[in-house]
């Protein structure tokens, strides 16, 4: 069966977008009849690229769909000169394949769109495609890859195995850092990169929201797995003895079919290798259940990405107790503020379950009382607080020793806690616990011994050693650090303020997301155990003026996408209306499809934006104790108004410059193709 012929080749395909040129190449297969209507089956097309644009990184796209105009599955390649947008985000389309199959079709289908996917990946495939000069030339070139009937290709060369021809069973786990944005754009676009190949996936969310096991059924039945995740993922020996694919989450949003692809090689090479699968469904019998959480730090990654990694852990770990304490204890103050007037905040930090008399409230609540409610919810937001350093302390150890850290990381901690050490103890116990755990881990002991080291003599000596050395050397000094670091905060005003808030906010901005944003959201949720019972301290500035710049890009872009519509695609128009709802959430991450697709002028912007916003949120004095929410926690942010003005400045300021830039250039193609004619 023949895929595709010369009449089935465009050279010098136009179009004003891509609707257009995919009715040039529709026309192609109405021409050699294996289309019989043609409005039907762009209509069905169509239908496919609003659910997931179908543009690929490298200038490729593969509009396809299913559709009953169709009478045999047929390819059409078209090739632009000056490419066609096709909602890549590094670009237009210069090579297009319009994949076209029978609404019964669909197992004819599955097999050309991993084919061609895999093809596309090869250097020299798309160099012969972008060279040809004849359509019997790409006819031959294409046939060679993706017939259906093509001879078999060598089982001794592993990257040309033939894919699986049956669909297969997925299933995926993703996970970012906070749990917020990433996780589920992750999600999504496995989802939908499994979906369009005629495969069935089912992916669980690792989030903050939590997340939902795959059934042990779903597990047992799934012909691979795919993780694309920046934290450990739990539980991971569940899918022990599965072929594995395992990334970063940023891939999983990025390159969902080509990570589809690997896990179909995957599958292709087990079935060509029983030995392979049976050996490792022995290894993961053989090891038994695994449960609980499991650390994962890149391997061949840099001493820099590593350390990233281990931070991120305790932060990330860190966050739901900063979120639940925070937001509790802003609330507190507002309760006690309408029950006690002004000094309210301050009067209700007497409060408590080792009060004496009324002011016990586990011996004297008052369910009608406004005064005990607002007791209440500091009480548990402080105990929330509480944790926060050794929690931080402790997943970082863990990040870098496996559970023997846990015990040395979150006793350095609290210990570093109680010393008043502060966040820097425990960036510093957490990193001494995981690598004395580490190095007793690694002890050869002899086998009487080996069945205690897990639960007596790994954590009793690498306890010991880290919480000593933190006592009797390191803590004073940091302590000291600490100190003068409140005390520079705590005297922070003007120029100060401003220049601070301006750092914090262009570092928000720069990124999206990234590790430099996550460096900014850290040091301002940290500090927030600093404040006390102030009102005003200077650590809920920065936090304001940090949440604040974060919500300013997605803002932006989603303003600049609805003022000028004409300067974006028709993907970064419909990106811009999901950023309305993303900013207001303060999930920064809305913006990374704008910054993938035009990263100088988006990113540019984006630092200028919330570098003006974080500056005047600082000098406007506004504050904020819950460390997320956006919108959501207006009610809980100090001076409001002004945090609104704040944001609104740098959403302005950013949309011009992006609109500005952006129209510059527009302007520059017309002047130079009106020169050329």
């Amino acid at each position: 069966m023949s895929l595709i012929t010369p009449q089935q080749v465009v050279l010098d395909l136009t179009g004003a977008d891509r609707h257009e040129a995919t009715r040039k190449l529709a026309e192609r297969l109405v021409a050699t009849g294996r289309c019989t209507d043609l409005d039907t089956f762009l209509d069905d097309v169509r239908k496919r690229e609003e659910t997931m644009a179908t543009g690929l990184p490298g200038g490729i796209g593969i509009p396809h769909a299913r559709s009953s105009a169709i009478t045999e599955p047929a390819l059409v390649f078209g090739r632009s000169t000056d490419g066609i947008d096709w909602g890549a985000k590094d670009g237009p389309a210069r090579l297009i394949f319009l994949i076209a199959a029978p609404e019964g079709g669909g197992e004819a289908h599955m097999q050309v769109l991993p084919k061609l996917a895999r093809a596309l990946m090869k250097k020299d495939f798309k160099e012969a495609l972008a060279a040809a000069t004849s359509e019997e030339e790409v006819e031959r070139i294409v046939s060679a890859e993706v017939e259906l009937d093509a001879a078999p290709v060598d089982t001794d060369d592993v990257r040309g195995a033939a894919a699986p021809t049956r669909s297969l069973r997925l299933v995926g786990v993703t996970s970012c850092p906070t749990g917020i944005a990433h996780t589920y754009m992750a999600a999504e676009g496995l989802e939908n990169a499994a979906k369009a190949a005629g495969h069935t996936m089912i992916v669980e969310t690792q989030g903050s929201a939590g997340s939902k096991p795959i059934s042990t059924a779903d597990i047992a039945a799934a012909d691979a797995v795919i993780f694309a995740h920046d934290l450990p993922v739990k539980d991971a020996g569940r899918f022990a003895g599965k072929p594995l694919v395992d990334v970063g989450v940023k891939k999983g949003i990025s390159d969902g079919p080509a990570l589809v692809a690997q896990a179909e090689q995957l599958v292709a090479d087990w079935d060509a290798d029983p030995a392979k699968r049976a050996a490792a469904v022995a290894a993961a019998a053989a090891a038994g259940p695994s449960g609980g959480l499991v650390s994962k730090v890149e391997e061949g990654a840099s001493t820099a990405t590593k350390v990233r990694q281990w931070l991120m852990t305790g932060v990330s770990y860190m966050i739901p107790f900063v979120a639940a304490g925070g937001i509790l204890i802003a609330l507190s103050f507002m309760l006690a503020q309408v029950a006690l007037g002004e000094s309210g905040a301050i009067e209700i930090v007497k409060y408590g379950l080792a009060a004496e008399g009324d002011y016990n409230i586990t011996q004297n609540f008052n369910p009608l009382s406004l005064t005990s409610w607002a007791a209440l919810l500091f009480v548990i937001g402080a105990a929330s607080f509480g944790f926060l350093v050794p929690i931080l302390s402790g997943f970082i150890a863990f990040a870098i020793a496996d559970r023997p850290g846990l015990v040395p990381g979150i006793v350095g901690g609290s210990v570093a806690a109680t010393m008043g050490a502060g966040f820097l103890g425990g960036l510093v116990t957490g990193l001494l616990g995981g690598f004395v755990a580490r190095w007793v881990s690694g002890w050869n002991v002899h086998k009487g011994v080996r069945g205690v080291m897990p639960v007596v003599v790994i954590p009793l000596v690498s306890s010991l050693i880290t919480v000593g050395l933190f006592i009797t050397v390191l803590g004073r000094p940091i302590k000291g650090l600490t100190d003068g670091l409140n005390s520079w905060l705590t005297g922070m005003s003007g120029a100060s303020a401003l220049v601070l808030g301006l750092i914090l906010g262009a570092m928000m901005g720069f990124d999206l997301g990234g590790p430099v944003n996550k460096v900014a959201y850290a040091f301002a949720t940290t500090g927030l155990t600093a404040a006390g019972a102030t009102t005003d301290a200077p650590q809920l500035k920065i936090m304001a003026a940090v949440m604040a710049a974060g919500m300013v890009a997605p803002l932006a872009m989603a303003l600049a996408t609805t003022v000028r519509p004409v300067l974006f695609s028709e993907p970064e128009r419909e990106n811009g209306k999901a950023a309305w709802l993303l900013g207001a959430s303060f999930i920064s991450e809305g913006a990374i499809p704008f910054a993938a697709a035009d990263p100088v002028r988006i990113i540019t912007s984006s630092v200028v934006g919330s570098a003006v916003t974080g500056a005047l949120a600082m000098a406007f004095g506004t504050t904020l104790r819950a460390p997320h929410g956006g919108i959501w926690v207006l009610p809980l942010i100090g001076n409001f108004l002004l945090f609104l003005v704040a944001l609104a400045a740098g959403v302005l300021v950013m949309a011009a410059i992006v609109v500005t830039l952006k129209s510059r250039d527009r302007n520059l193609q017309a002047v130079e193709a009106s020169a050329t004619v």
